[in-house]
């Protein structure tokens, strides 16, 4: 499962290790993850909706 991302749920269990608490699969709520901050809903749009010239301008860099 080498390449999945570390944070993945389905490799998180297959190396024995437990989920986050926000977690629906834990909470057993799946608003947990957007209460808990670190999903993209509200931080994202869609590509579809946004003209070609102005799609370098949602672009974000983190270098």
């Amino acid at each position: 499962l080498e390449w999945i991302p570390e944070t993945c749920a389905y490799r998180l269990l297959a190396e024995g290790k437990d989920l986050p608490l926000w977690h629906p699969l834990v909470s057993g709520e799946p608003d947990t993850v957007h209460k808990a901050g670190i999903s993209v809903r509200g931080k994202v749009v869609s590509a579809k909706s946004i003209h070609p010239d102005d799609l370098p301008n949602y672009v974000v860099d983190d270098d």
